[in-house]
């Protein structure tokens, strides 16, 4: 249950988009003065060194996040993420890349409230202690934002089930990520399972959800199932970085972003760069994107006291 870690894939192709994603969602909540919750159902370390430890032993940066990094033609939305990732590699060396807490932490305001969870033992230890340290260097540079109390809040509890009592925030505003490692393919019915009640306690919250496209039947059925929920809109991106192979081996190659309720410029947003971004992964000439759109199954009326159906 515990074996997987997020370090051994610490700023691939699948983290590039899944945080390029949520840094658009961010900025657009961002625009509206009231504050909003993060809620980081499946933390991780927070963030990861990249010349040593697990992400040094398979250097899966290399062909993400790094193909970018010296890159002077970036889309606008896209040299944002970029830039985000530089604040935390200060002298230019692309050494540390931040798991979705940081980025998170980054991207939200003062005010926002930030409830972060993580049941691997191991890794909510070193995220207590890398969100302490990050604090320490607010301090230094003089800035009284806080990390830890009651703007960011870490709970070593199940974030499925941490979820529901969250919901609906105070502010009426939530942002919520949904990232499990899915070593298990009860990993997709409880994705399905929690969202379909996230979305009955706080319909207009904006949920993003992150999967690996494999060749198993669970992964290939999850798109369709989540198009099902009872959401306003919803938007499908996924983004291939080399050719499959027929059996289904050779490496990760695919992942996707589902997000329910998303803002109205995303959309247009991952027109505008996605084209950008395959050709700039691209592993052997075999990469591609899909995007697509549409409203959720509505939610079927009560029937009346006595009735049949």
């Amino acid at each position: 249950m515990f074996s997987y870690r997020h370090g051994f894939h610490a700023g691939n192709h699948a983290d590039v988009l899944k945080h390029f994603v949520m840094a658009q969602i961010m900025a657009y909540l961002n625009q509206k003065e009231t504050p909003y919750t993060y809620v980081d159902t499946h933390a991780g370390a927070g963030v990861y060194q990249l010349n040593t430890g697990y992400a040094a032993k398979t250097a899966e940066y290399e062909t993400g996040i790094a193909r970018l990094w010296n890159k002077d033609d970036l889309p606008a939305p896209l040299a944002d993420y970029v830039d985000m990732i530089r604040s935390f590699n200060p002298e230019g060396k692309l050494l540390h890349y931040p798991g979705s807490p940081f980025c998170a932490e980054k991207l939200s305001r003062d005010e926002d409230r930030l409830r972060l969870f993580e049941m691997h033992p191991n890794e909510v230890k070193v995220l207590v202690q890398n969100c302490g340290a990050l604090e320490e260097q607010n301090r230094a540079a003089g800035l009284r934002r806080g990390v830890r109390g009651k703007r960011v809040i870490i709970g070593d509890t199940d974030g499925f089930d941490s979820l529901k009592s969250l919901l609906p925030p105070p502010s009426r505003r939530a942002f919520v990520l949904i990232d499990p490692p899915y070593e298990v393919k009860d990993d997709y019915r409880k994705v399905k399972v929690t969202l379909d009640e996230a979305i009955k306690r706080f319909p207009g919250g904006v949920y993003a959800v992150w999967y690996p496209v494999l060749q198993r039947l669970e992964s290939r059925q999850f798109p369709d199932k989540l198009k099902r929920i009872a959401c306003k809109d919803w938007l499908h991106v996924t983004l291939t970085v080399k050719t499959p192979t027929p059996d289904g081996v050779g490496g990760f190659h695919s992942s996707g972003m589902f997000i329910l309720n998303p803002p109205w410029t995303l959309e247009n947003t991952l027109r505008e760069v996605m084209p950008y971004l395959t050709a700039a992964l691209d592993q052997d000439g075999g990469a591609r994107f899909t995007l697509e759109s549409g409203s959720g199954t509505p939610p079927k009326p009560a029937a009346p006291a006595g009735s049949r159906r």
